[in-house]
Parts: structure tokens; sequence; C-alpha cells
């Protein structure tokens, strides 16, 4: 990590100051996709569109942080086994509510509840309308889902601005990301569907030791047409008793694009890095529980 880098990664105004700022310069299809989504709501087997927040917090003084003046962290969620893709880790959000977020939404767009300010709201009026009501409408759907899921109440969330959606290859959903700076410290409540929080410090992206080869392997279960071996680059997250997370996938992509957009980031080279092989069987697509 040179100098520029630990400039803004350590600096708490600095770099929430250049995240609105490019996140709010970038190009963002929202509306496009939202306009495939709706084609698809007659057909057998419809397109779905869920909202997820890419959450940030800033821990000051951690005593077991290595920056004494505290660092970023990303605050991601552990699947639990019942639900779909059990195991993973993602960002708290799910499927967009037909009926109930357009409801909730006057209470983002009217201020009522203080998400949206500065200059992240300034960027989300400069869009066309079309855009900026589909930013509105995911952010409703991610913060309703995120608080639903760990407890994270609205009001402790601050926008920063929208990612480029990114669609699932084993599902048919497209992802709306959104990033949230988390303000305080605040007490995790899960629901059935997640495990716990995992926190990942926003320097780990930045060593090239923590990546890694996701292989992945598909059961004979999920069909043949799903029948193959497939690598993916991962993080291996390590904590302090040697306990291993490892984050791939759409979570994986949508961080790493987010880096690439604000601090110019681009993953190391992967040959010759450790493989970590997994099977996919049916729980994966249905959920243990099913």
């Amino acid at each position: 990590m040179d100098a520029i880098e630990s400039k803004y990664l350590l600096n708490k105004e600095q770099l929430l100051a250049l995240i609105v700022e490019k996140l709010g310069g970038c190009s963002i299809d929202y509306s496009e996709k939202m306009r495939f989504v709706h084609g698809t709501r007659k057909d057998e087997e419809p397109h779905s569109a869920a909202g997820v927040l890419l959450l940030l917090h800033f821990r000051s003084n951690d005593p077991v942080s290595k920056h004494n003046n505290g660092e970023f962290i990303f605050q991601l969620i552990k699947r639990s086994a019942k639900v779909t893709q059990p195991g993973d880790l993602s960002c708290p959000g799910g499927l967009l509510h037909y009926f109930l977020d357009p409801l909730l939404r006057p209470l983002i767009t009217s201020r009522l509840i203080p998400i949206l300010r500065g200059n992240a709201l300034k960027y989300t009026l400069m869009k066309d309308r079309s855009t900026s009501r589909a930013i509105t409408l995911f952010l409703t759907n991610a913060v309703r889902e995120a608080w639903e899921e760990t407890g994270l109440k609205p009001w402790n969330i601050l926008f920063l601005g929208p990612l480029p959606t990114y669609s699932l290859h084993l599902f048919k959903r497209t992802i709306f990301p959104l990033v949230g700076f988390v303000k305080r410290e605040w007490h995790f409540y899960p629901n059935s569907e997640v495990e716990t929080i995992v926190e990942i410090p926003l320097t780990t992206f930045f060593d090239g030791r923590n990546y890694g080869l996701y292989s992945i392997e598909t059961s004979n279960d999920l069909g043949e047409a799903r029948q193959d071996t497939r690598e993916f680059p991962c993080l291996i997250i390590r904590d302090n008793q040697g306990k291993e997370e490892i984050l791939w996938g759409a979570t994986f992509f949508i961080i790493i694009n987010f880096l690439k957009i604000v601090l110019n980031f681009e993953i190391p080279d992967l040959h010759g890095k450790r493989v970590i092989k997994r099977i996919l069987g049916p729980e994966y697509i249905t959920g243990h529980h099913k």
C-alpha cells in the first residue's frame, strides 16, 4: 500500500468525501436493468431484482486494530443454513418488494430518515429522473432488508452512492448495490437468515497474500447443464484464532468494483495462489430447510 492509498484509507473524512465524489460521477445502469426486470415479470421464470448495502464503518482506536488511529472496515453478513447460498459472505439486503418498498420510499426521499444527505443527495438528483427514482427505491429496499436481517437501524446509515449492478449466474437475479456508511457502533440482532457479522478491514484487500482461487465443482444434483468446475478469485480472511472465511462471487466483485472506482484498485496476479476447493450441492440453490 503506497503513501497515496494510506492517505485515504486511514483518513475518515477524506475517504468518505472521495467515495461520494467517485460514486457520484460513476455511470449507473439501474433504469436499464429495471426495464429488463419488468419485461420478464410475466415469464415462466421471471428475473428478480435485489437491493443490497455495502456497509463501511470507521472504527477508531480499536485495541485489536493494526492502526492506532482507527481504520475502515466492511461489515458483511454470513448467510445461515436456512437460506440459499448458505455460508456465503454477502452484503445485507434482499429482494425488492414491489408494494412495500415504493410505499416506504418517501421516508427517505423526504429526508424524514436522514440517510440521503449532502453531496450524495446532490449527485442522486443530478441523474435522470428514472435513474434517480431507481436509486432511491433500491436504497429503501436495501435499508429495510438490512434492518430486518441484522437490526441495523436506518438512522445509523449515511448513503454514499450507488454502484453498477451485478447479475448472478446461478439465479435469475440482478443485484443493485448501494454503499452506506455506518455512523456509530451498533448491536447485532440477526434474524433466521443470518448466522453472524463478518468484518473485513479495507486494507486487507491491498495485501496480495490474502488472495486465492476458489475452485467450485457443481454436484450432479444441480443438473447436467450445471455440471462443471470453475475457478473464481477470492479473498481469504483469517481471524485471530486462525479461522478462515472465504469471500468470493458477487460480493467479492462488488467490493473489487467499488475499490476500482474509488481508488483505481486492481486485484493482484493470481498465478500460483492457493486453490480452495468446494462442491456445491442442491442446498446451495434451495437452502437446507427445503
